[in-house]
């Protein structure tokens, strides 16, 4: 076999699925060539890794099982992206994930590439049965404190669903104005797949948002900070003096910096 062809088999690899994957290993994982079976055990190592990743996704699902066993079936995600940043609104996300619904690599969106969030938001709002988003201004925030306008995000994000949830799973909250069931899961993005999903959702249409800053107000440095406290930010509002996206809420210890 030529190299050209041994890369062409290597290549294949990443973008063959499981059924494949199993397919070349049944077809290569004897072959007499040492190149072509260390091909054929990366693939097999592809498939190690789907399964490692399929019972971790089992284990993120174990309170969407309890609600299906209690009659639930349309079980929905929130969670909220923006809670401490210094400027720029807070976003919440609600997602309703179908049952059989498997999307790799979900996970707290604060473990994930920039990168794989884009992908895997791609991939949620895809396979969603619904899903919504609820943003909060800064003047708002400013005006109720920032656990009024998380509960004013996730309340607008539910309204935007398309479906109505039965019960909800919450990343360490309850939320006072909604009367569904609630399900309140402390570190809850790292534990449910519909608030991962939730977390997601949010977190990609806030870090957009904060993109778009960037470019109404270069020299605060948002789309790298994303309106977070870092020392850069510090400095720049000192220098600048707060835009009208900053949290003024949030500034008044700012000599402390």
């Amino acid at each position: 076999m030529k190299t050209a062809q041994i890369r062409e088999i290597y290549n294949r690899i990443g973008k063959t699925d499981e059924e494949g994957l199993n397919a070349f290993i049944r077809q290569y994982g004897q072959d007499e060539r040492a190149s072509v079976r260390s091909i054929a055990a990366m693939a097999q190592k592809a498939i190690d890794r789907l399964v490692l990743e399929r019972e971790r996704l089992e284990t993120m699902r174990a309170y969407e099982r309890d609600c299906m066993q209690k009659g639930y079936s349309l079980i929905c995600g929130i969670d909220e992206a923006g809670r401490g940043p210094l400027a720029g609104p807070v976003v919440a996300g609600a997602v309703i994930l179908p049952e059989d619904c498997e999307i790799f690599g979900l996970n707290d969106s604060k473990k994930l590439s920039p990168g794989r969030r884009e992908e895997l938001y791609e991939e949620v709002t895809d396979k969603a049965l619904a899903y919504g988003v609820g943003v909060v201004g800064p003047a708002r925030i400013d005006e109720i404190n920032i656990l009024q306008a998380d509960y004013e995000a996730m309340c607008e994000a539910i309204g935007q669903l398309s479906v109505m949830p039965q019960i909800l799973l919450n990343d360490a909250v309850t939320i006072p104005q909604v009367k569904l069931p609630q399900v309140s899961i402390i570190h809850g993005d790292a534990k449910s797949v519909s608030i991962a999903a939730a977390s997601i959702v949010a977190k990609v249409v806030r870090d957009r948002m904060m993109t778009e800053y960037d470019s109404l107000f270069p020299e605060y440095g948002f789309a790298q900070h994303k309106g977070y406290g870092t020392a850069e930010h510090y400095a720049a509002i000192k220098k600048y003096g707060p835009c009208m996206i900053h949290r003024k809420s949030f500034l008044r210890n700012l000599d402390e910096h």
